[in-house]
This record gives structure tokens, sequence and C-alpha cells, in this order.
């Protein structure tokens, strides 16, 4: 590969700067304040514009913005225009952590630029998938465990597997990680945990129903960080806790149960889903993880599939089963069937789609021996560099004596 092929002083800022006077001209056509009067329904929602403007708003604060909102709000045009407000800015900032997950799987091994473009078509497909979930199949999903995390992962996945790549098949070098950087990993994984009841519950009905989603989501986490760490205690040599474990599946529970996080399950209901979550989530990193990328040729950079993936899939038949026992008026066990169905059959047909435009030599995909390291795309200190250089050649030495 020409050593010029990663270079992206001109790439990534044209094809960006091009993308964001895209959205301006169309937010400029399209986009105009929801002044109240609007009537139906918002994508991913049952709520209609009867709360004040500014209740949903603590919801919001705590959960690639411009085109979910243009994408979901082409669904839904008033006089041909998107009225828009904090339920679509809800519902816009679901669509990015589709976006946020699907990165988890080929992280270190793409470009800026590739990721751009990966924003970009996954956006657009996951419009499609949620209309269809919310609007045609009317199915429950209030925490977006299949429209979001299972789509996500499974995305992110078929991307990875398209793009895969023989020379890392053995691994990489800097495909790891060290002390203080597992120790900054954990603040956000207690950020997430505290702020997963306001992503489950922010579109569900409120009053009691969204209290429901909140309990619901508290109690599944809460049983999920037990059966990690009980799990990774099991597995792990000499009964030792494993870093990545507890990074990643210990929030599983708060993915598992967000289909039927509004539903009358009971608080035991929720406490077994994220029990269940707790315990596949922490086995996938353990031996899941290993088989996908020797025997599938799927290199899950961050393990997506083990957090969002599986309990996704989990919170689908969750979801299912609640709806089939009566836990959700309405509600209707095979439209819940075919919504994750539908979630999973976008994710890897779009993802293969979007994997094979990524793989396009254009978009400074770097090559092998650069994947993991900073330095090809960031401006790093040149303490760092000469440390990534040692470590290159063998000198271990310098590393641990400073962790």
């Amino acid at each position: 590969m020409p050593a010029y092929a990663t270079n992206m002083r001109l790439k990534f800022p044209i094809v960006a700067l091009i993308l964001e006077i895209i959205t301006i001209i169309l937010f400029a056509v399209f986009v105009v304040y929801d002044d109240g009067e609007g009537h139906g329904h918002e994508p991913h929602s049952n709520k209609t514009h009867k709360e004040e403007p500014m209740d949903l708003y603590p919801m919001f604060q705590d959960v690639g913005l411009q085109w979910g909102l243009l994408m979901q709000g082409f669904w839904h045009l008033t006089d041909g225009k998107i009225k828009i407000n904090i339920i679509k800015i809800i519902n816009a900032d679901f669509s990015t952590a589709t976006v946020l997950i699907s990165f988890g799987a080929v992280l270190g091994k793409t470009s800026p630029l590739q990721l751009l473009i990966m924003t970009v078509l996954e956006i657009s497909i996951f419009s499609i998938n949620e209309h269809l979930v919310a609007n045609i199949l009317k199915a429950n999903d209030v925490g977006a465990s299949m429209i979001i995390h299972a789509y996500g992962a499974y995305f992110g996945l078929a991307v990875a597997r398209v793009l895969y790549r023989p020379g890392l098949k053995n691994g990489h070098e800097n495909d790891g990680s060290v002390y203080h950087s597992d120790l900054f990993a954990m603040i956000g994984t207690v950020f997430l945990w505290m702020f997963w009841p306001s992503f489950n519950s922010a579109i569900a009905d409120p009053g009691f129903t969204q209290l429901t989603a909140v309990i619901n989501t508290y109690l599944s986490l809460a049983a999920c960080v037990l059966s990690a760490y009980a799990i990774s205690s099991l597995v792990e040599h000499k009964g030792k806790l494993d870093m990545v474990h507890i990074q990643n599946a210990t929030l599983a529970g708060g993915v598992a149960v967000g289909t039927c996080a509004d539903m009358n399950i009971g608080p035991f209901g929720a406490m077994l889903i994220g029990l269940l979550a707790g315990i596949i989530s922490t086995l996938g990193f353990k031996y899941l993880t290993p088989i996908l990328a020797s025997s599938l040729g799927i290199q899950d950079t961050c393990g997506v599939h083990n957090l969002h993936g599986m309990p996704g899939i989990l919170g689908g038949l969750a979801g299912i089963v609640a709806v089939a026992l009566g836990k959700k008026e309405d509600g209707d066990p095979a439209m819940q069937a075919a919504a994750l169905a539908s979630s999973l059959g976008f994710a890897l047909v779009g993802g293969m789609i979007t994997g094979f435009i990524m793989k396009v030599p254009i978009w400074g995909q770097p090559p092998d021996q650069n994947c993991f390291d900073d330095s090809i795309y960031w401006e790093v200190p040149e303490e760092e560099e000469e440390n990534e250089e040692s470590l290159a050649h063998g000198d271990h030495s310098k590393n641990k004596a400073e962790v």
C-alpha cells in the first residue's frame, strides 16, 4: 500500500465539509421549529405533542445527530417540513448510538474517512428499519434492544467480516490496553451505568410507565453486575477478575431489558433478564470472541457482539415472551418477532454492502502494521511515539516500569 494512502490532509476535510454543507442546505429546505401544533406520532415513540416543550429535556440531556434528524424526519413530514422538537432530537440521538456500537467492531482498523462513510450509510439504513419496526409492525422496543443494540452490533460485525485482514489473524501487538487506560475506561462504564435508565425510559409514556422503565433498568443492571463479576471470577485464572468483563458485561443488563423495560414484567423478571445478560456477555468475551476471529474471520475489536449483539437478541426474545404473556396491552408477539428479524436482516445485509463500499482503497484504510496506532491519524506527544516505537522493536521494559 502506498505510504500516502492514509494521508487525510485533503480527503477527510473535503468529504466532511461537503457532507456538512449538504446537510445545512437540507435543513434550510426541510427543517423548521415545532410550534406545538403538529399531530401524529414520532418515530420510535408512542407520544404525541401534548407534553410541555421542556418536559423531556432532563431525559434528553443524559443521552452525528444532524443526519439522523433528517433521515428519521423524512418519514414524518408535516406540510413538506420536518418539525424539530426534543422527541425528534432524542430519536436522532438514538440513531447515532447504533454507529457508536458498530465503530467498536472495526476500531483501530479503519480511517476517519471510512468511519464517516459508515456513519452516513448506517444511519440511513437504520431509519428505514426503525420506521418499519415502529410504524409498520408497531412493535414495542422502548429501550431499543433490537433496533439499536442488535442492529448496531451485527451491522458492525458484517462490516468487520467484509474488511477482514488475514494479516491480523494472529492479533496485533498494539491491540491491547494498559493499566491507566483500563482505569479511564472504567470511568466511562460508571457513567453509562448511571445514565442507562434515562436511555431506556426517555421515550416511554410519562408517568408510571416511564417510572417502570427506570426501575426495571436499574434492577436488571444490578443483577447483571453480580453475574458478570461471578462468571468472570469463575472462568479466569485463580479466580481473578478480568477488566474487559467488568468494563463491558456489567452493562449488558441495560441492553437486554430495553425491549420490555416499560412492560409489567415484575422486578424479578427484570432481574432475571439482567442475570442472564451478565452470564452470556461474560462467557462471550471469554470464549466466543476468539472463535469468531479464528473460524469466521470476524475481528471484533471491542467485543460489541458480547455487550450489544447477544444481549440485544436476548432483549428481543424477552420482549416476544413478555408480549405473549400479556405484559403489554395491544402487543402482538408475532410483530415482536418480525421486528427482531427485520433488525438483524437490515444489519447484516446493510453492513455487508457498507463494508464493500468502505473497502474501496481511496478511503485511506491503514495498512496492517499501522492498525491500532493513534499516531497515523492523530497528533500524539513525541514521548508516546517513542514508547510505541520501542514496543514495536520489542523493548517493553520502559512501558512496564511506567505501569
